[in-house]
């Protein structure tokens, strides 16, 4: 004898005469078997207990790296991350809250908890998950994983008309330069410092704690370049003194992507991540942000972990 499985007040035997399709149709309509997840209820049922309860994911940033990262006229976080960063929590049923944090500080403070993740067009390398320090040796500091989300480039940034001529790497030797430090352009710079060394001709790099200081040293002359990433460089050319300040030069060389800074213990959450990410590719929002700020060449086509080579 077949049973109705609903919980009604009064359960009665169905007749035996009620066919298999006829049962179906009866526990269908009463609710029957449950619909299939989508891409979105997966990714946020991926999301780890600790920022489910609390409902917030907190994202160290640098708020002073237009156009992905900066404060608007307003004050409040503006930019390519922290758009992608609000799309992101709306996708993982997450409110946001960014901590403005100094660029080298970023990674240190996710190793010890001051914040879940960074997100600050932090370019995801080895020596940056494994730790390693210039001489690419061990630190004995812990790795972090990535989850990469940008395909970023490395430009070179000089003053209107270019006067020195700098359109290569071997341009700069024999003179200054100006950059943001701990970023890979840093790297980059660093290694044409031994380069021009072996021909006689040093290269001297001035480093700062933020973007704005080196290319203040480039509008005063006393740099002759500044590194930097294609949308940040590509911005400032644009928008200082109605574009009449700098301009991009030289061609453009492929950096590591730029990836969200997860600790290296907390797998569920770097996986959430990647979830939310792929979904929020997949609904078109991503591509929005992204023209929004003028950088859709720098699209990715799904979330990866740790790509950078």
């Amino acid at each position: 004898m077949v049973h109705l499985s609903c919980p009604f007040p009064h359960r009665r035997a169905l007749p035996a005469a009620l066919t298999t399709a006829s049962a179906l149709l009866l526990t269908a309509a009463c609710g029957g078997p449950e619909a299939p997840k989508t891409n979105l209820d997966k990714a946020r049922e991926a999301v780890p207990a600790a920022q489910r309860a609390a409902g917030v994911l907190r994202i160290g940033s640098d708020l002073n790296y237009p156009p992905v990262a900066f404060r608007g006229a307003d004050g409040r976080p503006d930019g390519l991350d922290p758009d992608l960063a609000e799309a992101l929590g709306r996708v993982l049923g997450l409110r946001i809250e960014l901590v403005d944090t100094p660029f080298d500080e970023l990674i240190p403070g996710v190793n010890s908890k001051a914040f879940d993740v960074a997100m600050s067009g932090i370019s995801d390398t080895p020596a940056r998950r494994n730790a390693l320090g210039e001489n690419g040796m061990p630190t004995g500091k812990p790795g972090v994983d990535f989850v990469d989300y940008f395909i970023a480039w490395t430009s070179i940034i000089v003053q209107k008309g270019n006067p020195k001529g700098i359109r290569t790497l071997n341009d700069l030797c024999g003179r200054t330069v100006a950059l943001q430090r701990g970023t890979t352009q840093d790297e980059i710079v660093s290694r044409q410092v031994g380069a021009c060394d072996r021909v006689g001709m040093p290269l001297q790099v001035h480093r700062f704690d933020d973007d704005a200081q080196a290319l203040a040293e480039v509008a005063a002359g006393k740099a002759v370049a500044d590194f930097n990433d294609l949308p940040v460089a590509a911005y400032a050319a644009r928008t200082t003194d109605n574009g009449n300040r700098f301009e991009v030069t030289g061609a453009l060389s492929q950096s590591s992507p730029y990836g969200i800074v997860v600790n290296r213990n907390d797998t569920a959450l770097r996986d959430a991540l990647v979830k939310g990410l792929d979904e929020l590719m997949r609904d078109g929002g991503y591509d929005v942000i992204l023209a929004k700020w003028n950088v859709s060449a720098g699209a990715a086509r799904a979330a990866a972990v740790n790509g950078g080579l």
